[in-house]
């Protein structure tokens, strides 16, 4: 029997190439930056630029119509962002904005593809690193076409953890998360750790370099392609109170194993996220 998603993945993959080489001649020419929700939510021309490359791309190659799109910028202009059952793009076309402008070398381009709200595959392409990183549900992970495999540590106190401050800087938020770093700190761990991407991040676990990554109040683009990953690697997605993934649900533990990330669980402090499809309020 065909596959029916196979030339979409394989089209995936070159259009995330092609997306890294537009960001890595942006990041040679004067970058002009503008805030989105707060002074730290930083999105730049490229990253508006990019997102319409890549649906546009999409679109030129699966028909306008037939498929839906979630895409960063888009549903930071109001677009809605609703998984349905239609074949769904999901796209953050330069993860880690704020590393792209400082000169940071972490970015990604995330392109994740979804069907009867479940996750088909995944592409990260880390650009500036030239890694390219993706996975197709029940055929593994690669990286650079060679397969990748979660790391066999079940020790906690000889992993690595990886964790970002996120752009909420209010006080309750802020407090929770540097306590949560303090107590994971004093298992003891080896480290922690953060490459400013979510994508990366993802990526890093499921090719062995971490154990563990998790996360409160980031997006569904942001994570939606390292989630493909990190299972085809052979890791576990879980919310971060231990129950099952929700794509929309803005809460991400992904780990090795179940023993890593249920010890890491019993020290974070959850704090309240508005939804991904939560409705959007009426001006």
């Amino acid at each position: 029997m065909a596959d029916p998603w196979e030339s979409a993945y394989d089209f995936a993959v070159q259009v995330a190439r092609a997306a890294g080489a537009v960001i890595r001649k942006a990041g040679e020419d004067e970058i002009k930056v503008r805030t989105k929700s707060c002074a730290v939510d930083l999105v730049t021309q490229t990253d508006e630029r990019v997102e319409k490359i890549i649906i546009g791309s999409l679109k030129e190659q699966f028909g306008d119509g037939s498929h839906c799109f979630i895409g960063e910028e888009s549903v930071s202009k109001g677009e809605p962002c609703n998984l349905t059952d239609k074949p769904t793009w999901i796209i953050d076309p330069v993860d880690g904005t704020t590393n792209f402008v400082h000169g940071f070398p972490f970015v990604a381009v995330s392109i994740a593809f979804a069907v009867n709200k479940e996750l088909e595959f995944g592409v990260v392409y880390s650009c500036l690193e030239d890694k390219m990183y993706k996975a197709r549900k029940g055929k593994g992970a690669f990286c650079n076409n060679e397969q990748i495999r979660v790391s066999d540590v079940k020790d906690i106190n000889k992993s690595i953890i990886l964790l970002e401050h996120g752009t909420d800087r209010s006080i309750e938020k802020v407090t929770k998360i540097f306590s949560t770093m303090q107590k994971i700190l004093r298992i003891p761990v080896h480290g922690l750790r953060g490459s400013g991407t979510a994508a990366t991040n993802m990526c890093l676990v499921a090719s062995g370099a971490s154990e563990a990554f998790f996360e409160m109040g980031i997006h569904c683009w942001d994570i939606a392609a390292g989630v493909v990953i990190v299972r085809e690697a052979g890791g576990i997605i879980l919310d971060v109170d231990g129950k099952p993934f929700d794509l929309m649900s803005r809460r991400m533990m992904s780990a090795n194993n179940d023993i890593i990330a249920a010890r890491i669980m019993k020290e974070i402090e959850i704090f309240e996220v508005l939804r991904d499809d939560a409705p959007v309020p009426k001006k």
